[in-house]
């Protein structure tokens, strides 16, 4: 029996531009989103944030806070998330991958001119299918 599992996502704007990875050998291969993963056992949504951040860009974040919740089926795959977002300022680094296995190219984008396609998850999240739906305005009106 399939159950749902946690994700968290790691939203870093700068200058009014989001930060986006193009995912790879996982699911959603192909498709862009930000920064993110699994929650690992006794981990806050902030830690995870902070360290998916580290592990696959190689930037810093802080001031992670809570933005949205995504219901995230993919029926296809037969995976079933629930996505937690987190916005966080960049600190130090300048984005890279560091993640080879996951992560085929990355870019900071302006939020009237995303790639695409993008990872259901995100999509979501860009279409108000979250909870609450306006998580995403407030970040698209921040310069």
């Amino acid at each position: 029996m399939n159950h749902p599992r946690v994700g968290v996502a790691a939203v870093v704007t700068h200058d009014g531009r989001v930060l986006l990875i193009r995912r790879k050998n996982v699911h959603g291969s192909g498709s862009w989103s930000t920064p993110g993963g699994h929650l690992e056992f006794g981990e806050t949504p902030e830690q995870c944030a902070i360290r998916e951040a580290q592990e696959e860009v190689g930037i810093e974040i802080a001031n992670v806070r809570f933005i949205a919740i995504t219901n995230d089926v993919f029926e296809p795959d037969e995976k079933h998330y629930i996505t937690l977002w987190m916005e966080g300022t960049l600190v130090s680094g300048e984005p890279q991958i560091t993640a080879n296995y996951e992560i085929a190219d990355f870019g900071w984008f302006e939020w009237d001119s995303l790639p695409s396609p993008l990872f259901i998850p995100f999509e979501n999240l860009v279409n108000q299918k979250s909870y609450p739906p306006e998580g995403i305005i407030s970040l698209k009106q921040r310069k």
